[in-house]
């Protein structure tokens, strides 16, 4: 079984099937030479698709906990043990992520479906304290059915094995639609599935038009979706009009805060990773800065420092910046740019296109100082190489700054002051916080956003429990004829007079 980027095609487990939709063109955004091709799944292929899925589901779904703990651990192995090197230069060549980056990713995913195969195995419901003598009393979790995941260009195989691992944990099966930049590697990932039952799970090619059609189909039962605000209303909005349990991730403009008490030279490297990490394509990306005046000039001069030493190229090159991933994403990160320099912000370094790279939507990592909360830049989610820097007077006009806005996706702070710290994972209004260690992630903990930043959590219980039903289950085990039962005993009544009887 292999994949041919060069053949237009959809996948159900274990075989890829020809496409028949129009072709669509993939382009490397570093060279704008061509990858490969697929097609937008056409009607009839969803259906088909559909028709695997619902039918391995119902088998799936009343398997042992065990048996599918055995099957998802089989998976995990297959992806532990492939050679995913083809993978990861297709991810590289789509969407101009670096290719050690890329391995990275491949590599964190075996994990995932380990660590959802066993919760699944010890967390299946809860036995409660009874009501009534001779009563057992319990709830169980049951699956929902067919999941959509609808995933993002930028993570484009962990963000799906994040969901997906959860939802065939809680006994579903799953169809993928794939962000169209990330297609290729997507299909190429999909070959690991072989591992487990025959059409459990689909990946179907192509736009909004083949997400619409999964998530508004009396077919399927939960959706998962990652992108932008506007996408995720439009998601949500179509899943709640079906009463279909929706996790969503939308993104975000994170904040990142350098108190007084903060290690300069670890600040400094910090935010670099944090800013700049896949050309701030990542929705916990540190976009907005708050800098505490006392060490601004201290912090922005390292941080300058450091950023100058960033390598710009192809992701197969030895290189940390890489393209965006499309010339209107470019286009966006510059509209903010100088909209902000119009607005008196400077640009310290970066804020061009590199003079070496005219080919392709690469842009050079910037970093602005004299940036006020009236900018674009600081309401919008740039989701590019920019670090946005606000000179603040103290913590708590940092902490108040930070809470302005109205997403709330993750928020980081660099301190050595540990009162600084548990305050600020107090007051900071977000569903992630991180202090001196910025982006990351653990399978055991909730990742998701508050206000306009999400709804739902992915990894953790909560993770699993977003893919699952639950049940209450009373049984009597000991049969009897309880009092409250009908017909009323007389003295239960009132009189015709109003009043009641003894």
């Amino acid at each position: 079984m292999s994949f041919d980027p060069q053949a237009a095609c959809y996948f159900v487990n274990p075989v890829y099937r020809p496409a028949a939709g129009p072709l669509q063109q993939v382009v490397d955004p570093a060279t704008l030479e061509p990858v490969g091709v697929y097609a937008n799944s056409e009607a009839a292929e969803v259906e088909s698709a559909l028709d695997a899925v619902t039918h391995a589901q119902r088998l799936w779904g009343r398997c042992d906990a065990k048996t599918r703990a055995k099957a998802l651990h089989a998976l995990a192995n297959a992806i532990e043990t492939a050679d995913l090197s083809r993978c990861a230069e297709l991810m590289t060549r789509e969407m101009g992520k670096p290719y050690p980056e890329a391995i990275g990713e491949l590599a964190n995913c075996g994990s995932i479906f380990r660590y959802y195969a066993e919760m699944a195995r010890d967390e299946a419901g809860k036995v409660a304290g009874t009501t009534e003598a001779g009563s057992f009393q319990y709830a169980r979790y049951e699956p929902l059915g067919v999941s959509v995941h609808i995933i993002p260009f930028n993570f484009p195989i962990l963000i799906s094995c994040w969901t997906v691992a959860a939802s065939l944990a809680a006994g579903n099966g799953c169809i993928i639609k794939p962000a169209p930049a990330t297609t290729l590697c997507t299909l190429e990932f999909m070959r690991l599935f072989g591992a487990l039952p025959e059409g459990l799970v689909a990946c179907l090619p192509g736009g909004a038009a083949v997400a619409e059609a999964l998530v508004t189909s009396c077919r399927t039962h939960a959706v998962a979706f990652t992108g932008s605000v506007a996408a995720a209303r439009a998601v949500g909005q179509a899943a709640a009009a079906r009463l279909k349990p929706a996790i969503i991730e939308a993104g975000g403009s994170d904040p990142m805060i350098i108190t007084a008490h903060a290690p300069i030279d670890v600040a400094a490297a910090g935010a670099v990773t944090s800013a700049f990490h896949l050309s701030g394509q990542i929705c916990t990306s540190s976009e907005r800065f708050y800098v505490v005046d006392a060490v601004h000039d201290q912090f922005v001069a390292a941080f300058v420092e450091r950023t100058r030493a960033l390598r710009i190229g192809h992701g197969l090159g030895r290189s940390e910046i890489g393209p965006l991933v499309s010339e209107a994403a470019r286009t966006k990160v510059m509209r903010l740019v100088e909209d902000a320099r119009a607005h008196g912000a400077q640009v310290v370094t970066g804020g061009r296109i590199p003079p070496a790279q005219l080919r392709g939507w690469f842009y050079e990592p910037t970093i602005l100082t004299g940036v006020t909360h009236e900018m674009a830049i600081m309401r919008e989610e740039c989701f590019g190489p920019v670090a946005s820097i606000c000179r603040v007077a103290d913590f708590d006009a940092a902490i108040t700054l930070a809470n302005d806005s109205e997403f709330g996706l993750g928020a980081c702070l660099f301190t050595t002051s540990l009162e600084e710290a548990m305050e600020a994972a107090e007051r900071l209004e977000a569903g992630m916080v991180w202090v001196n260690n910025p982006l990351i992630d653990n399978d055991a903990l909730p990742f998701g956003g508050w206000k306009m930043s999400g709804l739902g959590r992915e990894l953790s219980r909560l993770g699993l429990d977003a893919f699952r039903r639950s049940k209450m289950v009373i049984i009597d085990h000991k049969p009897t004829i309880h009092g409250w039962w009908y017909p009323y005993p007389d003295d239960w009544f009132y009189d015709a007079g109003g009043r009641k009887p003894g």
